[in-house]
């Protein structure tokens, strides 16, 4: 796909005529297009993606998610404590939730994960196991859910976190009853059931070269020695501002080396709160040092972020007083780290002079028509910046369940609550200070609530409603 086609503005709706303007973007010149990153990763041949939270895909976090990242990881959902709590009782409306948003827009999805030592269920941690049978608990494990995924699913994480810091073996309840091998059969039991996923070593503390990124790379290289089915190393990569590690290039090099792919998985990068300037200016820094650093060697796939707003991040929670690790605000508003992250893509429309709110759109909505159960929509979507916008791309929420039945001037989908509207080939391109007017029909039952949140190209905008006169 051409990356003119991704370029899509976003607005949202409202049952009253409402006003969508500007996001305060920190560091961003007023004015200035936002770039989209998955199309500035599309076009260095890498993917830019994100973990996700399924229970709060909706809103602004949706429209962010499948505007901004073309790729998106179940944070909790795919693992073996959330999956099967209880031994045979398979729960799966979480990632399934996660697999289906990814589809319905055009996204990959890296399962998260098939064996880790952490967020197991009871029934595993503390059974009373021989070799064989927590072997063939493992490899069953492994059949059930990357077979429910089958052809789904473009990396697994089959092993997470298998090393000590010192590079030995983390003494999980696999490495103690199962022993060394059952990385091994872990791998060949996820290649049996999902050939075509990629299948990845995930760890933390191994992005530069040290001990335990030493063992890591003994391991993989035994393992391909083996004719273990192996395809990739994955780098965690939660950082502290202002310690990207210094070798982390030349260890993606040596791991590519070896004949595998390199991905780094779960990007954070973490401050003493509060944030200052000067903390934030580092951090862009950091995020654009590590997103060249994979850009720069051909087998390192893609980059994904560990949640991609401070609202959805698991760092506070671990360590106090720290925070402020992804490339968004709380308010999903993008912060310097995102513009860092665009520039190592490619992205040249500079840092811009200080947090100046973006004049980029202002959207009105009216209901033309209402009737038991149905509506007629017009929106007209005004380009308030100073550059043209060429392509534009719309997403929202509905809050009470509606959907639409039928649009004019626009193409429009659905998947479950979020929907996309993009424009047309006659109306890609708005002036500034132009419009484009597009229509709808929709359905309704119970209520015909107006979204609370939109995003234009995958950043939020600020919402107001303007008074009835």
């Amino acid at each position: 796909m051409k990356l003119q086609s991704l370029r899509r503005a976003v607005f949202g709706l409202s049952t009253a005529a409402l006003l969508v303007a500007g996001t305060a973007v920190p560091g961003h010149a007023a004015g200035t297009a936002d770039p989209v990153l998955r199309d500035l990763a599309a076009a260095k041949g890498v993917y830019y993606g994100t973990a996700v939270t399924a229970s709060k895909l909706t809103g602004t976090y949706a429209a962010v998610t499948a505007g901004q990242f073309d790729s998106v990881t179940p944070g909790n959902e795919m693992k073996w404590g959330s999956v099967e709590p209880v031994r045979g009782d398979f729960r799966w409306s979480g990632a399934d939730a996660v697999v289906d948003f990814a589809e319905a827009n055009g996204q990959k999805v890296r399962g998260h994960t098939l064996v880790w030592h952490s967020q197991l269920p009871s029934w595993v941690e503390n059974g009373s196991w021989t070799a064989e049978s927590l072997r063939t608990v493992m490899t069953d494990h492994i059949a059930t859910e990357a077979g429910r995924y089958k052809g789904r699913i473009h990396h697994w994480d089959v092993v997470n976190e298998a090393f000590e810091e010192d590079g030995t073996r983390r003494p999980s309840v696999f490495q103690r009853v199962v022993g060394d091998g059952y990385i091994a059969d872990a791998f060949r039991a996820a290649r049996a059931a999902d050939p075509a996923a990629k299948l990845y070593l995930n760890d933390y503390n191994v992005e530069g070269i040290n001990a335990k990124s030493d063992a890591m790379y003994a391991l993989v290289r035994s393992l391909k020695a083996q004719g273990v089915p192996i395809d990739g190393v994955g780098l965690q990569a939660h950082l502290i501002v202002g310690q990207v590690p210094s070798t982390l290039q030349a260890n993606i090099k040596r791991f590519s080396d070896l004949g595998v792919d390199v991905a780094v998985t779960e990007l954070d990068i973490r401050m003493r709160l509060p944030a200052t300037e000067a903390k934030l200016a580092q951090q862009k820094a950091d995020f654009k040092a590590v997103t060249q650093a994979c850009v720069a060697v051909a087998r390192c796939t893609g980059v994904t972020v560990w949640g991609f707003t401070d609202s959805d991040s698991w760092i506070p929670d671990f360590f106090p007083g720290e925070g402020a690790a992804t490339p968004y605000d709380e308010g999903f508003r993008p912060k310097p780290a995102y513009h860092g992250i665009a520039e190592a893509l490619g992205w040249s429309g500079g840092p811009g002079p200080g947090p100046d709110p973006v004049g980029g759109c202002a959207v009105t909505y009216a209901v033309q028509n209402q009737w038991n159960g149905g509506f007629t929509a017009q929106v007209t979507v005004r380009n308030t910046g100073t550059a043209p916008v060429d392509g534009w791309r719309v997403g929202w929420a509905w809050p009470s369940g509606q959907s639409v039945t039928q649009a004019w001037n626009a193409s429009v989908s659905q998947s479950g609550t979020s929907v996309t509207a993009a424009n047309l080939p006659y109306n890609a391109v708005v002036a500034a200070g132009g419009s484009v007017t597009f229509g709808l029909n929709g359905a309704w039952s119970g209520a015909n609530t107006p979204p609370a949140a939109f995003t234009l190209n995958g950043a939020a905008c600020a919402v107001s409603m303007p008074t009835a006169g």
